[in-house]
């Protein structure tokens, strides 16, 4: 099992400490860091500064948002960060959510499973260099009847393959995502209900492509806070967890809160997001069960650390992407030292 790290998002003052957090991942040997967006910061900017200012790390999106780019731009994007980077770019893609979506970018939230098909269909014939042409139900390009024609990327990837990884949470995502790409983004993958919630579905999409599980890159991102008080520890992932279970989307269309359900918390997710909608943010942290926590988390000394990345290897875990929680730098970089000793000692190096 790789160690990666996620950066999240960048801004809120943690500029400066975010490089610092990638070039020491980098110097200490993780395989990869990630990059998200939402509203704020865009991917694409920061993983070419990254790129950068590091040697050997790949750099990641965790995730471009699909409806925040046609896919040729994406195609564009891909192959020009893979060019800057000497082939260390890896392509993530999602869909958002129906807030972001229709709020931010004005794209209807319809179809997420078909359009992200065709989404990547039709960047993998872009960064193929073939003449990019594509009839469906989202895309069609060229426009029929005008004077666009069909043309080719120019800019040369250093690899002929970037690997393309999807966002997934539900089951239907990700047995689309085992069928159409070479890595899973997960967040809240518990070890202990990894075959049920997401290894299951995965191997099904594998499955209908002709192909089996291994090789796959099933990447969770894992907060991660070094301590010996663990309960202390849990409690500073409280508000971070309500707010995906009770408060990201809306109370119908919820998949974080739907992933809670399957992992056997049907009445503490209901009761989070009761809270959590509600305007009681506190409530509905403290509403959020140690166990949930404890069980998508790696809490407490290194050697408990240790023992938790075992159980994540053992539950199909193949890269472990941490998020360290820290007030300050020297945090952040002690719980990344920690990251590589706690695998060590896991036997996982």
């Amino acid at each position: 099992m790789r160690l990666g790290i996620n950066l999240g998002y960048w801004g809120a003052g943690m500029d400066a400490d975010n490089l610092a957090v990638a070039q020491e991942a980098d110097r200490l040997g993780y395989s990869v860091c990630w990059a998200a967006e939402a509203y704020g910061s865009d991917a694409p900017t920061v993983l070419s500064w990254v790129a950068a200012h590091t040697e050997r790390i790949d750099v990641g999106s965790g995730i471009f948002q699909i409806p925040a780019r046609a896919p040729a731009m994406t195609a564009m994007t891909a192959a020009t960060l893979d060019s800057l980077s000497g082939g260390r770019f890896r392509l993530g893609l999602g869909v958002s959510g129906p807030q972001v979506s229709e709020g931010w970018y004005g794209v209807k939230f319809d179809k997420p499973l078909a359009r992200t098909r065709e989404y990547v269909e039709i960047v993998r014939k872009a960064m193929s260099r073939e003449r990019l042409t594509h009839s469906g139900e989202h895309w069609t390009l060229p426009l029929p009847d005008g004077p666009g024609k069909p043309i080719k990327l120019t800019v040369h990837p250093v690899r002929e393959h970037i690997p393309l990884y999807i966002a997934a949470i539900g089951p239907k995502n990700l047995e689309q995502t085992g069928e159409i790409a070479e890595g899973a983004l997960l967040v809240f993958f518990s070890p202990e209900h990894a075959e049920e919630t997401t290894l299951a579905p995965v191997r099904a999409g594998r499955a209908k492509a002709g192909r089996e599980l291994a090789g796959f890159d099933i990447c969770p991102t894992v907060p991660m806070a070094q301590g010996e008080d663990v309960d202390a520890l849990a409690d500073l992932f409280r508000p971070y967890t309500a707010l995906y279970v009770g408060g990201m989307g809306s109370r119908k269309q919820n998949f974080y809160n739907k992933l809670a359900r399957r992992m056997g918390y049907e009445k503490e997710a209901a009761e989070i997001q009761d809270k959590y909608l509600a305007g009681d943010k506190e409530g509905a942290a403290a509403a959020v069960p140690k166990e949930l926590i404890d069980s998508t988390t790696l809490l407490g000394p290194v050697e408990r650390i240790a023992d938790r990345m075992q159980a994540y290897a053992e539950a199909g875990a193949t890269t472990l992407s941490l998020a360290p929680a820290g007030f300050t730098l020297e945090e952040r970089l002690a719980s990344l030292r920690a990251g590589v000793e706690a695998l060590e000692r896991a036997g996982l190096a």
